[in-house]
C-alpha cells in the first residue's frame, strides 16, 4: 500500500491502540481494493483468510437456507465484517457482496491473530470492535421481534433522516428489495407497508422520501436508545464500538 493510504488507515478506530511494531506488523500483508458493485466478497462456509475493513461504499451481508436469502445487514463506512470468523480461525457464517463501488481494506487473519496475542492494547481495540458487533446484532434481533413490520419500517425512516443530516427528503441508500428483506418483509409486504405511511405524511417517489409530518412518523415509530442508534453524519471515521458509545453519552432520548 502507499504511504498516504497507511497514514489513512493508521487514523482508523481498530489501530488506534496499536504500538507501530504490531500496526507494521498486522497491515504489512494487506490490500487495498476497490471493487465494483455486485461483487461477491465471500460466500457463507468459505475458509476466512482476511478480516475486511469497509472504508467506502455499501456490503450487504446476506445468509440463506435452503431456497431462501436474507438480508443480515448492510454496512457504511467504517465497519469491519466477519472479525467473529478471523479471530476464532473459523469459516465465515454468512456471505458479503458490494452494493456500490466499494473501497475495502482486507487484512490478514495470521497477522491480526499474532498482532492481538503480542499488544495488549490493540487487542483490546479488536475486543471493543467485537463488542459493538454484538450490541448491534442485539438490536437488530430486537428489533425485528418486537416491532411490526410497519413499525420496523417507519423507524428505518426515522434512523436514515438522522444519518442523511435531519432534512425531510432522505434517499433509500439500495434497492427496494433489499430494503425489504433488511426489514424482514417481502417486497409485497413492504409497498403495503409504505402504503400504511401515507397517512403519517409518507410520501414515496422511487428511492426518494419525503417525510411531510416527522413528528407524527416518530411518534409511530417511537425510537428507543436501546433498540435504534441515531448516531449523526460525522467528520471522522466512527467504529462499531464508537457508534455503540455515542447515543447514550451525547443526549440520546427515547419516544417511550
Amino acid at each position: 500500500m502507499r504511504t498516504t493510504d497507511l497514514e489513512r488507515i493508521r487514523t482508523l478506530p481498530l489501530f488506534a491502540g496499536a504500538d507501530a511494531d504490531t500496526f507494521n506488523e498486522v497491515t504489512g500483508g494487506a490490500f487495498l481494493q476497490r471493487f465494483p458493485a455486485g461483487t461477491t466478497l465471500l460466500l457463507e462456509g468459505d475458509p476466512v483468510d482476511f478480516l475486511y475493513v469497509l472504508l467506502d461504499g455499501q456490503v450487504e451481508l446476506q445468509g440463506t437456507w435452503k431456497e431462501k436469502e436474507t438480508t443480515l445487514a448492510v454496512l457504511r463506512p467504517v465497519s469491519t465484517f466477519i472479525l467473529a470468523a478471523v479471530v476464532l480461525d473459523t469459516t465465515s457464517l454468512m456471505g458479503a457482496v458490494t452494493l456500490e463501488r466499494s473501497e475495502i481494506l482486507m487484512i490478514s487473519g495470521n497477522a491480526l491473530r499474532r498482532g492481538m496475542k503480542r499488544d495488549a492494547a490493540f487487542c483490546f481495540e479488536v475486543s471493543q470492535e467485537l463488542a459493538g458487533c454484538y450490541r448491534g446484532l442485539v438490536r437488530s434481533v430486537k428489533n425485528l421481534k418486537l416491532r411490526s413490520a410497519v413499525e420496523r419500517l417507519a423507524n428505518y425512516l426515522v434512523t436514515l433522516q438522522v444519518r442523511q443530516g435531519g432534512g425531510v427528503d432522505v434517499t433509500i441508500p439500495h434497492e427496494k428489495r433489499v430494503l425489504a428483506s433488511l426489514l424482514g418483509m417481502t417486497p409485497e409486504n413492504l409497498s403495503r407497508a409504505f402504503a400504511k405511511l401515507d397517512a403519517y405524511g409518507v410520501v414515496v417517489d422511487g428511492n426518494r422520501v419525503r417525510l411531510g409530518n416527522p413528528d407524527k412518523l416518530s411518534r409511530l415509530a417511537r425510537p428507543s436508545a436501546w433498540i435504534d442508534n441515531h448516531t449523526p453524519p460525522l467528520e471522522e471515521p466512527l467504529g462499531k464500538a464508537e457508534r455503540e458509545r455515542w447515543p447514550l453519552g451525547n443526549g440520546h432520548r427515547s419516544w417511550a
